[in-house]
């Protein structure tokens, strides 16, 4: 409870620094690149490099973790598919099932549970953010008639910084290979404020002013996003493993809320971006209530 009550104090926080302008948009680029290529990357290598996680890597695990992303998307597809306005109804779509796996998911799991658990995690991050960026673009594209194509925005993906670590982290571990221990201390300590830095640029990214929020469409994105995608998780990988710790990642990994890069992508490829940024406002302030539930009733 602490935790979590101490992430929306966080998050609440970027948001005012934005308010008040001690994070203007330059500082608040610059406190995401820092998080994006130190910080999120340093805690998962740490998380990765000293243990032998491919054995996790089952297909249980692969095929439970697909069947989450494309349950929920197709349930999001099917309620939203008669909205006559396409930048709203893309927006509703993707944001229903895109998570916020690695400023939110990964780093709270890890301040969280064990190191097993967060070996999990870090192989459903590496999974899931592939698949979701793709089908993300490809949702956006479709039904706004966007000209930019998968390709592009997958070769940038392909640059990403976060799984570089995951792979480095994972092949290290395979080799049961020992890195200096000064290289270790130094990105521990940096991967301890993942979860603080990435609230503070969650919490400064949010656009406040200008919103034109739809409540209905609102509320069922939540219901979505927050409930129905980790009940989906929880059947699934309740029938397909019978490893604690798989079940623990996977419940807590996607109940965690809609992703800011969705914002972001729906200012590229056509969206609601009022719209998209309410939502991810939302979104990341009850999943602070939800999450709480949730970790309390699988710990």
């Amino acid at each position: 409870m602490s935790r979590l009550a101490g992430m929306m104090v966080v998050l609440i926080l970027g948001t005012a620094l934005r308010h008040w302008g001690v994070l203007n948009e330059r500082r608040t680029d610059t406190l995401n690149r820092i998080t994006y290529i130190l910080a999120l990357p340093s805690l998962i290598f740490v998380s990765t490099f000293n243990r032998s996680i491919t054995t996790l890597m089952t297909p249980s695990l692969l095929f439970g973790s697909l069947a989450t992303l494309f349950v929920t998307f197709g349930v999001a597809k099917v309620l939203y598919h008669r909205i006559n306005e396409p930048a709203r109804q893309s927006v509703a779509t993707v944001q229903s099932y895109h998570s916020n796996l690695g400023y939110l998911g990964f780093p709270l799991v890890a301040a969280t549970f064990d190191e097993e658990i967060t070996a999990v995690a870090s192989l459903i991050l590496g999974v899931v953010s592939l698949t979701q960026v793709a089908l993300t673009i490809l949702v956006l594209t479709s039904i706004n008639e966007g000209s930019t194509t998968i390709r592009s925005e997958m070769s940038q993906l392909a640059s990403n910084p976060i799984l570089f670590a995951l792979i480095a982290g994972i092949l290290i571990g395979e080799l049961s290979a020992t890195p200096p221990i000064i290289i270790i201390s130094g990105l521990d300590f940096a991967g301890m404020f993942a979860l603080p830095l990435a609230l503070v640029c969650v919490g400064a990214s949010f656009q406040t002013r200008g919103l034109r929020s739809d409540t209905y469409l609102t509320v069922s994105i939540l219901v979505i996003k927050l409930a129905l995608m980790p009940i989906v998780a929880a059947v699934v990988f309740g029938v397909l493993v019978d490893n604690p710790a798989v079940f623990t990642a996977a419940v807590v990994m996607f109940a965690t809320p809609t992703a800011v890069s969705t914002y972001v992508f729906s200012t590229e490829l056509g969206g609601d971006t009022n719209f998209a940024s309410f939502n991810v406002f939302v979104s990341t302030f009850v999943s602070i209530f939800s999450l709480l539930m949730i970790i309390t009733t699988v710990e």
